[in-house]
């Protein structure tokens, strides 16, 4: 197991739409393990593949609460069948951009099917949190973040900062 470097904003690659997974064999399930603990090492409660630079339709995900309840999803080609006309929003961040916080409205259910750790084949409807973070991290797989949500001038004030910090941390 491997902790991996997060990508963060701005940067191309977070912008490159994802390749579907031919066949999840041990080296996705490896990836999938390293993403993980690369998730849970930075406090997050959700990642995708390419955060950590590898543009392939991989999600995983924690939202349990619980330090010593861990319940790991893992989303393979997850493709959206059903969306609830009804939007709840949620305060949502995202590893890629760091310490930034906005509210963002999104369908409150949803059904997902994807292939899961071992690559069989599931369908889970979702709600609330979880619906939240699916449509989230399946954002990132078409290369949107969640600032893609917000006004043209939070959106370059949020960047403006990130590359500050960026090129800050680089010069050290």
């Amino acid at each position: 197991m491997t902790i991996r470097t997060i990508i963060t904003e701005p940067d191309k690659l977070l912008r490159q739409v994802s390749k579907p997974v031919g066949k999840v064999g041990k080296k996705e399930q490896e990836l999938m393990t390293d993403m993980l603990e690369t998730m849970y090492a930075a406090n997050g409660i959700g990642l995708a593949a390419i955060q950590v630079g590898i543009p392939q339709r991989i999600i995983v995900m924690d939202i349990s609460k619980e330090e010593n309840k861990k319940e790991p999803r893992f989303f393979v080609n997850p493709i959206i069948k059903n969306k609830d006309p009804y939007k709840a929003t949620y305060e949502e961040g995202c590893l890629s951009v760091p310490n930034q916080f906005a509210e963002v409205d999104r369908p409150s259910k949803c059904e997902v099917e994807y292939l899961d750790y071992n690559g069989n084949k599931q369908l889970l409807k979702a709600e609330g949190l979880l619906a939240t973070c699916i449509q989230h991290e399946m954002d990132h797989l078409e290369g949107i973040l969640f600032i893609d949500y917000l006004s043209k001038l939070k959106r370059s004030m949020i960047i403006k900062k990130l590359s500050k910090l960026k090129s800050s941390t680089l010069e050290v």
